[in-house]
């Protein structure tokens, strides 16, 4: 049997890389706050919980975005689809032109969706826990539809791409 190295220096390319091997979905997790849409993307998605509801995603501490976006009392939680991969870069650009172009839908609550997502969730926050250097986002889920459409984002090695079927 081999050994497996311990007291190793984990510098922060080492983690991003060895993370980076297991894929995962793409979120956006948005809504309009004093008027105007306010959203991000997450590649840390998950479910949590059916009783109660629960799903979570983790924002980096220092984000500029998460201290307005968790003002509104609903976050609407959208699962990005395969043709999303520039929306999903649009979601982490420039604050004031990540919704330009985009179709999207309000709750009465302040929830924003992406309209041509493969899931929609609207949401209110649960718990936040820190991390490290993020804070993980446990939300409560209010209401839950899944269009008949399309295949999910996948984030995998730092770029995106969409499942591939198995036989």
């Amino acid at each position: 049997m081999s050994t497996f190295p311990t007291n190793q220096d984990l510098d922060p390319s080492r983690l991003r890389k060895a993370f980076g091997v297991h894929p995962t979905g793409v979120v956006a997790v948005a809504a309009v706050v004093d008027g105007r849409p306010v959203g991000l993307a997450a590649s840390s998605f998950r479910s949590e919980s059916i009783d109660p509801p629960l799903v979570s995603f983790s924002i980096a501490a220092g984000s500029k975005t998460w201290p307005d976006l968790r003002r509104s009392p609903r976050l609407g939680v959208t699962v990005l689809a395969e043709h999303h991969g520039e929306l999903a870069r649009q979601l982490a650009g420039e604050p004031d032109q990540r919704f330009a172009g985009v179709g999207v839908s309000a709750s009465d609550e302040g929830g924003l969706v992406i309209d041509d997502g493969v899931a929609w969730f609207d949401t209110s926050i649960y718990r936040e826990v820190e991390a490290g250097d993020h804070v993980i986002v446990l939300l409560r889920i209010r209401a839950v539809e899944q269009p008949d459409a399309g295949a999910p984002l996948i984030f995998h090695r730092s770029a995106f791409g969409r499942l591939a079927a198995s036989l």
